[in-house]
């Protein structure tokens, strides 16, 4: 009888292994696609977009874990209500712009509009604009995306350039973690406070790390 139990003790442990094994093969598979996908598109938005000049190409690194976060946040104002800005159409989808941040040596293309095959390719704007100073943009945590954002620190340098080359810089004006179901505060928070919004979930799912940044002075 104990032998028996062993036995299926250690079946059980080898399933379970294994299936930990699959999965981080399968985040690592994902991270490696998402970002040669990513550095596609940049190349192609980087040839289209006029004087654009930013840091080396950005590293890619295996990823720990995926994760769904923006599940809780489907209740985001439709695209077709948020500030316009420039796009600039390729392959069928469309681009405001780079976020380039050369403290994590990112450099990536920036869509349109969110939805989750987008995420698995880029990061995408979540809502608002540069115009208005409300601008947030959502990625997954692989770190060939935003995965490596929580290293931030006050004062961090992060840039965009929008699709008709110019430049906007920020500096990183606080870091939180916010609940996945925190969706007013991700949206609006102190509003006055901060200029851009960079997210992206934790490890373990349930909370975003949240970048708010300011523009920085001319």
């Amino acid at each position: 009888m104990r032998k028996t139990v062993r036995i299926c003790c250690f079946v059980m442990g080898a399933v379970l292994l294994l299936s930990a094994l699959f999965l981080v093969i399968y985040n690592i598979a994902e991270d490696k696609k998402s970002g040669e996908t990513a550095e596609r598109v940049l190349s192609a938005l980087k040839r289209d977009t006029p004087e654009y000049s930013a840091s080396d190409e950005s590293s890619v690194m295996p990823a720990e874990e995926q994760y769904d976060l923006y599940a809780e946040y489907e209740t985001a104002e439709e695209s077709s209500s948020e500030p316009e800005m420039e796009t600039l159409a390729l392959d069928g989808d469309f681009y405001i712009g780079i976020i380039s941040i050369p403290e994590l040596n990112i450099e990536l293309p920036v869509a349109a509009d969110w939805s989750y095959p987008k995420l698995k390719k880029t990061p995408c704007r979540y809502m608002g604009s540069v115009s208005t100073d409300d601008l947030i943009i959502c990625a997954h945590n692989y770190n060939t995306h935003f995965g490596t954002i929580k290293n931030l620190h006050t004062d961090s340098e992060i840039l965009f350039t929008d699709v008709q080359g110019k430049t906007h810089r920020y500096l990183v004006l606080s870091m939180e973690e916010l609940p996945g179901t925190a969706v007013e505060q991700m949206q609006f928070g102190d509003a006055d406070d901060w200029d851009l919004t960079l997210f992206t979930c934790t490890l373990g799912g349930r909370s975003r790390v949240t970048v708010r940044a300011v523009k920085a002075e001319e």
